[in-house]
């Protein structure tokens, strides 16, 4: 038994020698100062005897009683009393007061326009460790407790909170509002919100209600998320077979919110963004990123609120499955959209990611709050997503969950040796390539971890091989558990009379791309494939991992960027790049800096092989296309002008000065405005400034979000360098929200990221402490860091963070410096290519041939633009 307060410092962990059974809580913020004040009667249970309680606290003042010491390192109050506490149960009773801050964690102040007044309304956003920066708790997902609360509030104000409102008094310009009490919840997923708003309802089959609040005047723009959540609702009930467990879901746009949304048992909260949707305002990609993340959150309702992970080392028991699931449903609600190859694209990043040294496993030791912000990323939602099956639900409803216990409840279903095989996936970092060789009619594969640094982990993983040979009629499918394996090609494929293989001949691992590894195939096997996709053999989503695996290969310097060109030239005829483009812009970037001679022919190169398709769908929408090609359009559009292409910059610019004349021209939707803002961006500088102008007059005259975004995400993007300084600076005014930093941030030029790395260095201090969250703050450093490729910028970077590290943003340092390391050395690898600048395909195109190909091109621009005249100015 403790003797002292002292002996509670510094811990990872609450004890558990007491716990809480149900929170009173009353809260009265005050909108105008700023501020809030509280009262909390916490029902706690004791187990063992104790002098202390130990619970969490931060950024709270005036606490009642008195006896408490707070050691706000660890953000925890240590209460002692006179004698020892008896075990059972007693009542704790505290008052506190804090702020409403503007950091968009805690209990915090978001600002609104109504009726042409500017105001704040009061939101919470809790996860992971911030619901003690709104009242003392016991703030960890273990301490599941009940919740009755209590808001005291300005009369007019509409007041929200998880569960229903039971009672509401009026008292002159006060209400009180009593909500029912909650079914038992982790602290995180505690919600309230005050202000204005207007809202829109509907019923699932079941009748539960559901509405979407918005700011006054934009609930019309929140009937597609309504339609999607009573839909998913019904959906997720009957796949789970567990009805939704509370009486109403809310959906609500906040201004001002620092992640994409949030799963607030009963209140989900959501920036504006990934909630509203206007047929005429949004573009095709935002509907379907608004039916996703409707459709994430709401799975969180059963995987994270209902089942919650004991602690955050099991993160990706809630957004693995959330992923996972919220593609299943808008697979199911919109079949024609394609959804599992968007899917794929998603898992890449996770791929991606992984492949970092600065990597972690899917399960992550924390042992302090402030690590917990870094986990939240692709590794936790994408690479847990592809390993997501559920049954466990109802055995662990309303408690909590570790890994451990989801394979116990899979084995027993399935008597398969599920913990044996996941162990390797959920405790190691990393994943494997599978090295393919053809030795005669076997098929030899030997697996090793995957690095981007070109080195070669220690990871070993029993690995679920799929391949099939020549067509996907027959597969062959088995766990490869040790370093190596071996297939004979006749159990999947039928060989000749003289036992020869057909001359069209191919064999593809990891079909589908269902598997979390890559897949490097000798020269022999490689070639088939080729051959393969230029047949039209292969699934979309194969024909992604191949080019996908190709790229991340040749970063990590296991194959040539030469080969990796001949292989681009095979997809020439292919109608989806869905991920071509973005492999397209990476090889673009890196030749910058690898070979500045060849760079544009290189870009050339990847033009071609972009535009024909670019070139069918042109700029226009056509009557009845599909969502897929709305938003692949956009894709390309962007693509080629970030490749430099002259003829679509042109147009771009020619439609944005339609568009400045007439705001409903139908020659600039919203669907192809990114990439007309991006083609001015280009030609903008310092003596010829109008087009950045004309984009800031734009953004300060609308009221959408998503029109927002699109502007901030090009500001940066000029070649001109004190214009991508005036836009970072445009940043740190009031007039563009904390939470939009990263659309300028993600938008910086190539050109510009020197003069980004010098005003990062100049503005630190005061970037800290504004954006003091670990996603905020690492927006900040992988988009700026990450766009370097040399050790000298390396040990530069390295040299300034030196004395700075926090581990709110350690993480996210160290992997950008290892990207950077990882750029140097491909470069080096580039640049050893001989063969690189006499590149050929199939049918004698060169590189060389591509800077010709430019030349008449731009002859036939300029002959269009003499035909249609100059551009109107305004």
């Amino acid at each position: 038994m403790a003797a002292s307060p002292e002996e509670f410092r510094g811990q990872a962990r609450l004890p558990h020698f007491a716990s809480p059974l149900r929170y009173d809580l009353r809260l009265r913020p005050d909108l105008t100062a700023c501020s809030f004040s509280g009262a909390a009667a916490i029902d706690v249970a004791v187990s063992a005897p104790t002098r202390f309680l130990v619970l969490n606290a931060a950024e709270l003042s005036d606490l009642a009683p008195s006896e408490v010491v707070q050691f706000e390192e660890d953000e925890i109050l240590v209460m002692g009393f006179d004698r020892e506490l008896p075990v059972g149960e007693g009542v704790l009773k505290m008052n506190f007061t804090g702020t409403l801050n503007d950091q968009m964690r805690g209990f915090y102040r978001s600002k609104y326009e109504c009726n042409g007044e500017s105001r704040n309304m009061a939101v919470t956003q809790f996860e992971a460790a911030d619901a003690r920066r709104c009242f003392p708790c016991w703030d960890e997902p273990a301490f599941k407790a009940k919740f009755k609360l209590t808001l005291e509030v300005p009369s007019e104000l509409v007041a929200l909170s998880n569960m229903p409102a039971v009672e509401e008094t009026v008292n002159g310009p006060l209400k009180t509002v009593y909500y029912e009490e909650s079914p038992l919840m982790s602290t995180y997923l505690v919600a309230i919100v005050v202000g204005s708003f207007d809202y829109i309802e509907s019923s699932t089959s079941q009748g539960t209600k559901v509405r979407v609040y918005t700011q006054v005047g934009k609930c019309n723009q929140g009937k597609f998320a309504l339609d999607v959540a009573v839909k998913s609702l019904d959906l997720y009930k009957d796949y789970f077979g567990t009805p939704y467990p509370l009486p109403k879901l809310d959906m609500i746009a906040i201004p001002d919110f620092a992640a994409g949304a949030m799963e607030n048992y009963g209140l989900v909260t959501y920036r504006e963004t990934a909630l509203l949707y206007d047929e005429l305002l949004s573009s095709a990609s935002n509907k379907q990123q608004v039916a996703i993340t409707v459709a994430h959150e709401l799975a969180h309702q059963w995987f994270g609120n209902l089942v919650t992970m004991e602690w955050w080392t099991h993160l990706w028991l809630n957004e693995g499955f959330a992923s996972w699931v919220s593609y299943l449903a808008v697979e199911y609600l919109f079949p024609e959209w394609n959804n599992w190859t968007q899917f794929l694209d998603e898992t890449t990043s996770g791929l991606r990611l992984d492949a970092l040294a600065e990597s972690h496993p899917i399960e992550v030791e924390i042992n302090h709050a402030s690590e917990i912000d870094a986990i939240f990323d692709s590794i936790s939602y994408d690479k847990g997503a592809s390993k997501a099956l559920a049954s466990y639900i109802k055995k662990y409803a309303y408690s909590n969950a570790k890994t451990e216990d989801l394979w116990a409840v899979l084995e027993e279903e399935s008597g398969e040796p599920v913990k044996d095989l996941m162990t390797t996936w959920t405790k190691q970092q990393g994943y494997p390539v599978i090295y393919a060789k053809l030795n005669g009619h076997d098929l030899e594969l030997e697996q090793a971890q995957f690095l981007s640094d070109g080195s070669s982990g220690p990871g070993m993983w029993i690995v679920p091989i799929t391949s099939c040979c020549g067509s996907y009629d027959v597969q062959k499918k088995f766990l490869l558990k040790d370093k190596t394996g071996k297939l004979h090609i006749k159990e999947f494929t039928a060989l000749s009379a003289d036992g020869e293989k057909d001359p069209n001949f191919w064999i593809k691992l990891n079909i589908d791309q269902t598997g979390f590894y890559r897949v490097k195939y000798d020269d022999e096997l490689a070639a088939g494939l080729q051959n393969a996709i230029k047949s039209k053999k292969l699934s979309l989503m194969d024909k992604i991992g191949i080019v996908d695996d190709a790229y991340a290969l040749s970063v990590a310097r296991k194959q040539t960027v030469t080969s990796l060109l001949r292989l681009l030239n095979a997809y020439r005829d292919e109608s989806d790049y869905t991920v071509l483009s973005h492999v397209c812009l990476s090889i673009s970037k890196i030749s910058v800096d690898a070979t500045p001679d060849l760079s544009k022919d290189i870009k050339q190169l990847l033009i071609n092989l972009l535009l024909p398709t670019a070139k069918k769908l042109s700029w226009d929408r056509k009557a009845g296309e599909s969502h897929l090609d709305v938003m692949l359009r956009s894709l390309l559009l962007i693509a080629l002008v970030k490749l430099g292409h002259n003829e679509t910059i042109s147009e771009g610019i020619r439609r944005f000065h339609i568009f400045l004349g007439d705001r409903k021209t139908p020659l600039l939707p919203a669907d192809t405005r990114k990439a007309a803002y991006l083609a001015v961006m280009r030609t903008v500088s310092t003596s010829n400034r109008a087009g950045y102008d004309a984009l800031l007059k734009i953004y300060r005259e609308t009221a959408e979000a998503q029109e927002k975004s699109r502007i901030l995400g090009s500001l940066s993007s000029s070649p001109d360098k004190d214009i991508v300084f005036e836009a970072l600076n445009f940043m740190l005014t009031d007039e563009v929200r904390n939470q939009d930093s990263f659309y300028i941030l993600g938008g910086i030029s190539l050109e510009g990221r020197e003069v980004a790395w010098t005003w990062l260095k100049q503005n630190w201090d005061y970037v800290l402490k504004t954006w003091p969250s670990s996603s905020l703050i690492s927006d900040f450093i992988n988009s700026i860091v990450s766009r370097f490729a040399s050790e000298a910028k390396a040990a530069e970077v390295s040299e300034f963070f030196a004395g700075r590290i926090k581990p709110s943003f350690e993480r996210a340092l160290k992997q950008s410096l290892e990207r950077v390391r990882i750029s140097a050395r491909w470069i080096e690898s580039i640049q050893s290519e001989t063969n690189l600048g006499h590149t050929r395909e199939d049918n004698g195109f060169c590189l060389a041939a591509a800077a010709a190909e430019e030349h008449d091109e731009t002859r036939v621009k300029e002959n269009r633009v003499r035909e249609r005249g100059p551009p109107k100015r305004t």
